[in-house]
């Protein structure tokens, strides 16, 4: 048989039934790499997302039962704030999801009312409180790839970074490792599959990336030398980064790039800046994009500066920095 004519053939009954529970309840299941979600905010939801510890692990699902069995079943202990479903690709489940609650009493609740509970003859699941584990680790790095530019990575090909750290990588030789903190499990969840998947254009070695595990992050307390964080818009104020050395291009970047350009026909560089944090030392930090009419794909990135004299806006000096950031990624520094 094609494949989705296979697939289609599979648990046929259950699928129908979840069909029509849809269709009568007016529910909307949303399904984004491999997973199934309800809510999110659920309708009529009015306020901020649930805290953390609203959330439970289910496991040992029976692979054939759907949202139409799980839904009702966990709403009767409290009010669901999101549910999500693990999907395999033949449209069966894989054995676990997510339920949040709108607060952590209806999670504990849960867990007392439904651990153990027999959701098909002879079938019990697994209800306890969930880790939501929110940080990743990236290994094997190249020494070339810089805070900046992983962090305008990882701003377009995930959602929710809140602080990128580098650090020398422990386990490979001339390689790095980066921290990577989300702003919830789920959002580290889906970075997760989407960078071990590789859809993310940074060359290199041959990067790992894993849960960040609790003795991997009691190495990385100790090291001697510790980075500097960066931390993305919407998360916590950072302290500002320790600034790099200065290179002597980088007041020239801005001529060197916009000769590279017309070498290479690519049109004048438009750069848009925004200062989106001041630092009561003098520091500034900018959001920088650099749109070149030849590339298709704009360069993103954060920086540190501090103007160059009194009066002075700091956008020159960021233009500057972005720069010599953008002739890193093509390989002309």
């Amino acid at each position: 048989l094609p494949p989705q004519m296979w697939t289609n053939s599979i648990n046929q009954a259950n699928k129908a039934a979840l069909r029509d529970w849809m269709k009568e309840t007016g529910i909307d299941l949303v399904q984004v790499n491999g997973q199934r979600r309800y809510g999110g905010p659920p309708p009529g939801w009015v306020g901020k997302p649930p805290p953390a510890g609203t959330e439970v692990f289910i496991g040992k699902l029976p692979q054939d039962i759907y949202e139409n069995v799980l839904i009702p079943l966990f709403q009767s202990v409290g009010t669901l704030y999101e549910f999500r479903l693990m999907m395999t690709f033949s449209g069966l489940n894989r054995g676990f999801a997510y339920a949040k609650y709108s607060s952590r009493r209806d999670a504990k609740e849960a867990i007392a009312a439904l651990h153990n509970f027999e959701v098909q003859q002879g079938c019990t699941i697994v209800v306890c409180k969930s880790t939501e584990k929110r940080e990743l680790s990236m290994d094997g790095l190249a020494t070339s790839v810089g805070q900046q530019e992983l962090e305008a990575v990882l701003r377009q090909v995930t959602e929710g970074v809140l602080s990128i750290t580098l650090y020398a990588s422990p386990c490979q030789k001339r390689a790095q490792l980066a921290v990577l903190k989300y702003s919830s499990h789920q959002a580290a969840a889906m970075a997760k599959k989407t960078l071990m998947e590789g859809k993310w254009g940074l060359g290199g070695l041959e990067v790992r990336v894993n849960w960040l595990n609790p003795d991997l992050k009691q190495k990385l307390r100790l090291l001697e030398e510790k980075p500097s964080s960066s931390r993305v818009q919407g998360g916590k104020c950072p302290g500002v980064p320790k600034p790099a050395p200065p290179s002597p291009v980088l007041h020239d970047a801005l001529d060197l790039l916009n000769s590279l350009c017309q070498r290479q026909c690519l049109g004048t560089p438009l750069f848009l800046t925004k200062c989106v944090q001041a630092n009561p030392n003098g520091w500034l930090r900018f959001w920088c994009r650099v749109v070149i009419p030849g590339c298709r794909v704009p360069f993103s990135a954060f920086t540190w500066v501090r103007p160059a004299g009194p009066g002075r806006s700091g956008h020159e000096e960021a233009k500057a920095a972005v720069a010599l950031q953008v002739l890193r990624v093509l390989g002309e520094s």
